[in-house]
């Protein structure tokens, strides 16, 4: 047996350099272990990730490949090092691949806005189905390529019609730019909000700027923090990792054996989850949550609220079961079972834990007369549980008008919700005071430093490529500032000039904090309950206002930790900087204008209908109804119903309560370092204790053990296997339910003009799937 000295970190692109601050993944001591000597017998070094053996680096003292644990294991031992820059991007392909993709999926998304069930466009979708038609336009392209039906000369023209293969960075621009376009822009819910409630006819000039200027100027406020949000190694952004590693395996190592056996394992997966997904989505309707307490007993009112969760705000899903991998898994968002850190996690489900306690012992003893109003509710509610008229209380001009208000009293929430959004206030608090202590120091440290002091080896790599300008990012901020300004005085919305300035200080303040958690953990929590309180209280008595105000404080936000996200995908796939900012920006352009024109035609087509409260099984106006109860709540009343000494005066003193939250855990974590106070994520923890208060809850538990056995038994004891095979699992399970969804809407489900229901049997009953009480029609 022979053995060989420790091998050199820097030789892999990695630094001794200490990594033990809460938010990363390195272990306390924040040195990352290797093996002194190893059984060369059994390991071979290679440089590939994709190698059929790991590294010598990646080799633990037993001589066993050791957990994926710090962030240096995520950048260089689950991502391929490698790169290509001769490469070709701005190709005849990933333009009209891209460009078509972005109107099919901005249309898609803007339909599905008006649904009655809420579905979003998968970026795993669009990913796999890019790759399918780009390798397609690959062989049907005329060009000088061997691949090519048709063999022309060799020319610029022909090279930029179809140069060769489809490659790995064509793939990565398409898949950003069509999944940028594939999200209803929150500027199209002011529009159809003012159309349906207010009769207020939104001018088109006015209102394709306001989508441009909304969408963009999150850009630029990401642009400027890419030096500590999107550059270093602790920006991992776990969420992108099954992206990433799908974009690895289709296009990386060709002829290993071990990417055989990984795009093998996909593409089963993927057609084996399509194929099961019928029966909890269509067939078999129970699988989406089974109870064994509902089952043996469906008359307690008491254990539908607690085991119930099948069912739209049926109940907390407590111990149910879930086959429903559209329920179970990501669905296209930042936290998934199989690829979000454990600690992470745990935070999330230890506050869904005092959730379910919260909301069950407030509601037994009648705090807020809540026995009044439905267990679970959105809604607003007179004293005695009827509906709240909130148009009853307004001006003509849409204005609160506080003689009505008299008459009319002050709404009622049900303490489910007022404790949603007393969880959503504390979390503002604790995620500053968690950025802070936990981040802060490091921060201050990559901006003093600059550039030059990032070490990432993705970055290095990334260097063979121009840079965009800082100025570039300031540039695109002050024009849709600009343009900002112009629009909102434009629309009529009534909100002056100075409070579009606070909102968006607020948003340049929430990028960092916001984006370091997205980064980090892979949770970024919805500011917007924040921003309508704050709008409220600047702007009162004007709903339109609080509108608008929302969009470019909240907006904004949202939109640079996407434009995050999508660099330090490039950044992994090495995919040029400005390609990746160029392609980003005409996925929200091409997307937000036709998002415009399909809500014009929806709405005036399907007015009524979305006025409805009930809507029909095809068309639906729910997220406008909500949207725009929001703002009547916050923007109207926000300042009489959450006045000091009024019934909901201390929600806003939670944000105080917040700030101070992550302090004990901070300091104990000092005292006691090897205990894992430093893993408790406080900002998600407060941010989940009011988690379950919407929605079909019966995945929680089946989502919490998935995440114990991934993230803990598989990356412990399966290190191997984790590394191969874990993420690309989690692509393959959401990209195969995608496509199902997608078929499913259009074949049976009312996409096409047409529902087809399912025949009534044992697993598809009347009333509840999960044969809970029914205690709502």
């Amino acid at each position: 047996m022979a053995a060989v000295e420790t091998p050199n970190l820097e030789k892999h692109g990695l630094s001794d350099e200490k990594r033990g601050s809460q938010g990363s993944f390195a272990d306390e001591k924040g040195s990352i272990p290797f093996a002194e000597k190893v059984d060369l017998d059994n390991v071979e070094e290679v440089g590939e990730v994709f190698a059929d053996g790991p590294r010598l680096i990646d080799l633990g003292e037993d001589g066993h490949e050791r957990p994926i644990e710090t962030d240096a294991d995520y950048a260089t031992r689950l991502i391929s090092l490698d790169d290509d820059p001769t490469l070709r991007v701005f190709t005849f392909r990933m333009w009209f691949l891209g460009l078509g993709l972005s109107c099919f999926s901005a249309v898609l998304g803007q339909i599905f806005y008006f649904r009655p069930q809420t579905i979003y466009v998968s970026q795993l979708f669009i990913q796999i189905l890019g790759f399918i038609l780009g390798r397609i336009m690959e062989w049907l392209v005329p060009g000088p390529s061997e691949l090519a039906l048709i063999r022309t000369s060799d020319n610029w023209f022909w090279r930029f019609m179809n140069h060769g293969k489809f490659n790995l960075k064509e793939h990565v621009a398409i898949t950003i730019m069509s999944s940028t376009a594939s999200s209803s822009a929150l500027a199209i819910s002011i529009f159809a909000a003012q159309e349906l409630y207010y009769f207020v006819e939104t001018n088109v000039a006015v209102g394709i700027f306001t989508i441009l200027s909304s969408q963009l100027i999150g850009y630029g406020m990401a642009g400027i923090m890419r030096i500590f949000l999107v550059y270093p190694t602790f920006a991992v952004y776990p969420q992108t990792m099954p992206t990433v590693q799908l974009f690895e395996t289709l296009h990386r190592g060709e002829g290993m054996m071990s990417q055989s056996k990984r795009k093998k394992f996909f593409w089963y997966i993927f057609i084996g989850i399509f194929v099961w997904e019928w029966f909890p989505e269509y067939i078999a309707p129970t699988l989406t949550g089974i109870s064994i307490f509902c089952l043996a007993n469906q008359k307690s009112a008491w254990f539908t609220r607690v085991f119930g969760g099948a069912a739209g705000n049926e109940g907390l899903g407590a111990f149910s079961i879930c086959f429903d991998w559209a329920y179970v898994g990501a669905g296209g968002g930042s936290i998934g079972s199989l690829f979000t850190p454990l600690s992470t996690q745990l935070s999330l489900y230890g506050g869904c834990a005092v959730c379910m306690i919260a909301f069950c012992a407030c509601y037994a003893m009648n705090t807020w007369n809540t026995q009044n109003f439905p267990f679970l509710t959105q809604l607003l509610y007179y004293e005695n549980g009827t509906e709240y008229d909130q148009l009853s209380i307004l001006n003509d001009d849409f204005t609160l008008n506080y003689d009505k208000l008299a008459v009319q009293g002050l709404p009622w929430y049900a303490a489910s919700q007022l404790l949603y959004k007393v969880s959503r206030t504390i979390y503002i608090g604790a995620a500053l005071s968690h950025f802070l202590i936990w981040h802060g120091k490091r921060v201050w440290k990559l901006i003093r430093a600059g550039r030059e002091g990032i070490d990432d080896p993705h970055f290095k790599k990334m260097k063979a490529y121009p840079e965009m300008s800082n100025w570039w990012y300031l540039t695109v901020f002050v024009v849709c500032f600009g343009v900002a300004i112009g629009t909102t005085y434009g629309a009529k919305s009534q909100l002056p000039a100075w409070a579009t300035i606070i909102a968006l200080l607020f948003g340049w303040i929430f990028v960092p904090v916001i984006g370091t958690l997205y980064a980090t953990v892979g949770y970024a929590p919805s500011i917007e309950n924040l921003i309508q309180m704050l709008g409220g209280a600047l702007v009162p008595g004007k709903p339109v206002a609080n509108m608008y105000f929302t969009m470019y404080g909240y907006q904004s936000v949202v939109q640079a930790y996407t434009l995050t996200g999508d660099l330090k995908i490039g950044q992994y796939t090495k995919l040029p900087p400005r390609a990746t900012f160029a392609v980003q920006s005409v996925g929200s352009i091409v997307g937000g204008l036709l998002n415009f024109v399909i809500m014009k035609t929806i709405i005036s087509v399907h007015a009524d209908v979305l006025r409805d409260v009930q809507g029909t099984n095809i068309w639906s106006g729910q997220q406008v109804q909500s949207f725009n109860s929001a703002a009547i709540a916050w923007g109207a009343l926000g300042k009489p119903l959450y006045a000091t000494g009024t019934r909901y005066g201390f929600v806003p003193y939670m944000l105080l309560v917040g700030l101070l939250f992550p302090i004990p855990f901070w300091l104990l974590h000092k005292r006691y370092p090897k205990v894992g106070f430093n893993l408790v994520f406080t900002p998600v923890l407060t941010a989940e204790l009011g988690f379950l208060a919407v929605g079909i809850n019966s995945s929680v538990f089946t989502s919490f053990l998935l995440a114990v056995f991934s993230q803990y038994y598989l990356r412990k004891y399966r290190a191997t296997w984790f590394r191969k095979y874990n993420f690309l699992l989690s692509a393959a399970l959401d990209g195969g339910t995608s496509v199902m969804i997608f078929v499913f809407t259009f074949a049976v489900g009312g996409g096409s003009g047409k529902v087809v229901p399912f025949p009534t049997w044992a697993l598809n009953p009347v009333g509840n799937p999960d044969y809970c009480k029914r205690l709502s029609n």
